[in-house]
């Protein structure tokens, strides 16, 4: 059961960051480190997390050094040196003519998925303004979501059109995840909550069949009653200590048992010192 409750959290925490993430890209605008035409571009097209490791990319490109090492009709090999942290790292950018093809020794753009500082040096070098689509893999667009989706039978996924719905969804789950984790707390919360969960779910089940809202409030004629708090003692001090004088006047007064009298007690009696 804690097993349960904790991977639901995990899920509905993770559910959670990704449609913040989908809010952030489809209404907030990234700011441009840079003044150029190329990170203006990739701030419309790329999400948030993408375009901030490709600016990132961009500005290392900016100290880089670059020297020809070989041009011919089919291809021009350059040797890119990038100073970092006080060491110097060689790379190498063939640029294949016939393919309009830019490749990296460093293996970033297949790793990665974006361009690397020393391929776009180059480009910066050689006056390109805009990317082009051949670098721009689709899974790291703000429309990544819009394109079909199918499942293992091939069947098209529909995706919510409406993101109102969405945010509904993430904040009545963050909710009822606050909730079950209050009840869980002790077997009366468990019931309560357990309670009203079926009795919402009969009044929504009326509102979906097109009963009205009044009609609804007053279906229900079952009437809970909560127990009353289990009472709880507390530390600290239990009795007041009582003074010899209140406790001889709770023992009530003495008599003597030889002969009754309550001036003294059966060894200081007169008549047994009578009889002695």
């Amino acid at each position: 059961m804690d097993f349960i409750t904790r991977f639901q959290r995990a899920l509905s925490h993770q559910r959670q960051k990704e449609l913040l993430a989908d809010h952030i890209d489809a209404f907030e605008k990234p700011q441009c480190a840079l003044l150029l035409t190329m990170d203006k571009q990739m701030a419309e097209i790329y999400t948030k997390a993408m375009f901030q490791k490709f600016e990132q990319e961009l500005m290392q490109s900016l100290p880089c050094f670059m020297e020809l090492k070989m041009d011919d009709a089919s291809k021009a090999i350059y040797k890119v040196s990038e100073r970092k942290r006080g060491k110097t790292r060689v790379t190498e950018v063939v640029y294949d003519k016939y393919s309009d093809q830019w490749s990296c020794s460093c293996k970033g753009f297949e790793f990665i998925g974006i361009l690397c500082c020393h391929a776009l040096a180059l480009l910066k070098r050689e006056q390109i303004e805009y990317l082009s689509n051949k670098y721009i893999l689709n899974r790291w667009k703000k429309t990544a979501k819009s394109g079909l989706v199918s499942d293992s039978n091939g069947n098209e996924i529909k995706d919510c059109e409406n993101n109102s719905l969405l945010i509904k969804q993430s904040r009545m789950s963050r909710l009822a995840s606050d909730v079950i984790e209050h009840a869980l707390m002790s077997e009366e919360g468990c019931e309560l909550l357990s309670n009203n969960l079926n009795d919402t779910r009969v009044m929504l089940k009326l509102l979906n069949d097109g009963v009205g809202p009044s009609e609804v409030g007053g279906s229900s004629s079952q009437t809970r009653y909560l127990k009353d708090p289990k009472r709880v003692t507390h530390k600290g001090s239990s009795k007041r200590v009582k003074g010899a004088k209140e406790m001889r006047m709770e023992r009530g007064i003495r008599h003597c048992q030889q002969c009754g009298q309550t001036s003294h007690d059966i060894r200081r009696c007169p008549r047994m010192a009578n009889t002695s």
